[in-house]
């Protein structure tokens, strides 16, 4: 059948959940049998998020072929379970660059260069390209901000064009909006999705169907108002409750029928939904019967965004060995070698996050020695990784003064040091060691046994690697290189022996984590976690008082 478009637009204020919208639909969708797709459009006019501050942006999420993306992606691939590509997030700047570049070269034959017809088009052409790949039946196309934003107007009105050029039979619009409760009034307010909706008709687009987060549940009479006032059916009124967790929104989207009446709008034959796997992994991950705490050490830890696919790996992970990981959030920047037993104490594992720069090193090495001298499960992620390995080269090797040359160029100890190919380049967008490269496990390895398998692939996003003049001593020393890169002998994993689980990863473990898929190295170090735990007696065991969840009205 011809591919089908349905864009999805957020109005009232930002953080609706549009992804999380996004991402429920196509599980559903693909559970009844569609090949499914999810594409972001970003207002913004960075060529992408690489280059951005995590606070600003929060987490860049890294693809297999190496583009640097905004964090939905993350969530389209842990519902959807498939791997997305740089084609699937589409940003302003990367459009007008484009377009600019095309200019430069005379591609348009002198033609005056405008927002409609050249911006637009290249928008659409974005959009199309994955449609008329012959891959998929749905492509979902968020749109990035809020209707009205200057911003995205150029993407209103591709996809307002859009319409008429595929056919409007072929295409549908969703949108996300907000419905107020007013407690000192005790009622739900529609006025803001109506305004929402005009603002959206003034621009030329009028939404199919309207998903309405709230807080509480809308009915009928509300749904009603609503629909009598935006111009849809009572039945195209979908509400969004707050839910307990990200992974039963597409059970509570199911119950509303969003499914349902997409399938009906577009005239699409499609299989009964299989969710059987999805409703075990809610119930696990909802109502687990034990409770760990594990350290995060990082120094974005008051804006957990930056770390939001390890957080997700945790559920995964914990799911797996019917634990919640209780995740204790600790800033590298106030951790030191004096107070590391205070601030990590009681967690039965620690994890060192990834990141750039020398503010709050200290304060991983600190995490990481505590780990290693009290034997506690520890995971090191890309800089995490080469801490571990500057934390053992100083204390177990007697390197004084050992580091990386990103903190210290002049150490006598360059056991951390930039990439050759990285020496001469300049530019920082998009120049990394991006994208997903093979690794080769060693025999016996924790890494191995973890995996289940001898060659891995996982994503990479960095510039400086362990230094490979040193890999002999330090393997002299008791610290492992356990996992290498077959084509250039970089150094990918490090384990340090006479420990019961201590592993440094140069990769993202946390990129390729699903729901169906939990990485192996999560469930693994949770597994180790949840032992040491078990051994100090530091497990809370759950008695929940449960209540009707979206996951038991689905089985009834």
């Amino acid at each position: 059948m011809e591919p089908k478009y349905i864009f999805v637009t957020g109005g009232v204020t930002s953080s609706l959940g549009k992804g999380i919208i996004c991402s429920s639909l196509g599980l559903l969708l693909a559970t009844r049998g569609l090949r499914v797709t999810i594409q972001k459009l970003d207002p913004y006019i960075n060529v992408d998020p690489g280059t951005m501050n995590p606070y600003e942006h929060g987490e860049v999420y890294v693809t297999d072929d190496g583009a640097e993306t905004d964090l939905d992606l993350g969530h389209y691939e842990r519902f959807l379970g498939i791997p997305t590509t740089q084609e699937n997030n589409v940003t302003t700047g990367r459009i007008y660059y484009d377009v600019i570049s095309k200019e430069r070269k005379g591609e348009y034959l002198g033609q005056t260069v405008q927002v409609i017809p050249h911006i637009t088009d290249e928008i659409k052409s974005r959009v199309r390209s994955i449609g008329d790949s012959g891959k998929y039946d749905i492509i979902i196309v968020e749109i990035g901000g809020t209707v009205g934003d200057i911003e995205g107007l150029p993407y209103i009105e591709a996809m307002r064009q859009l319409r008429y050029d595929v056919g409007r039979t072929n295409t549908l619009s969703i949108h996300l909006t907000l419905v107020p409760y007013l407690k000192a009034a005790g009622e739900l307010k529609t006025k803001p999705t109506q305004h929402s909706v005009k603002t959206l008709y003034e621009l030329g687009l009028q939404p199919d169907v309207l998903v309405c987060r709230t807080e509480i549940p809308l009915d009928h009479g509300i749904r009603q108002k609503i629909a009598r006032f935006c111009n849809v059916e009572v039945e195209d009124v979908i509400a969004s409750l707050d839910a307990r967790s990200i992974y039963q929104v597409p059970l509570l989207m199911k119950e509303e029928a969003l499914d349902l009446r997409v399938i009906d709008k577009l005239d699409i034959r499609a299989g009964k939904p299989k969710l059987t796997d999805w409703n075990q992994f809610v119930q696990a991950v909802t109502w687990p019967d034990h409770r760990i705490k594990i350290a995060l050490v990082g120094k974005y830890v008051d804006h957990q965004d930056a770390y939001m696919s390890i957080v997700e790996s945790f559920k995964h992970g914990g799911a797996v060995n019917n634990c919640e990981v209780d995740i204790c959030w600790v800033s590298s920047d106030y951790l030191n070698h004096q107070n590391a037993a205070h601030r990590l104490e009681g967690v039965s594992g620690i994890l060192v996050a990834p990141g750039f720069g020398g503010r709050g090193i200290e304060g991983k090495l600190a995490a990481v020695q505590y780990a290693r001298e009290n034997r506690i499960p520890f995971l090191g992620i890309c800089l995490g990784m080469q801490c571990a390995v500057i934390e053992y080269a100083r204390n177990v090797c007697g390197w004084k003064g050992a580091n990386s040359t990103e903190f210290d160029p002049e150490t006598a100890y360059p056991i951390v040091d930039l990439m050759l190919d990285q020496k001469q380049i300049n530019d920082k967008g998009g120049t990394m060691r991006l994208g997903a490269y093979s690794c080769r496990l060693e025999k016996n390895s924790l890494a191995e046994k973890a995996y289940g398998k001898k060659e891995i692939r996982e994503r990479h996003r960095h510039r400086y690697e362990l230094n490979n003049r040193y890999r002999d001593q330090l393997k002299k020393f008791g610290l492992h290189t356990t996992g290498l890169n077959p084509d250039r002998d970089l150094v990918e994993i490090v384990e340090a022996q006479n420990h019961p689980w201590y592993v440094g990863v140069q990769f993202h473990p946390e990129l390729k984590s699903t729901v169906r898929r939990p990485h192996p190295l999560f469930v693994s170090f949770v597994k180790a976690a949840f032992k040491y735990a078990k051994e100090h007696d530091r497990v809370v065991y759950l008695q929940h008082k449960k209540t009707v969840s979206a996951t038991e009205s689905e089985k009834k």
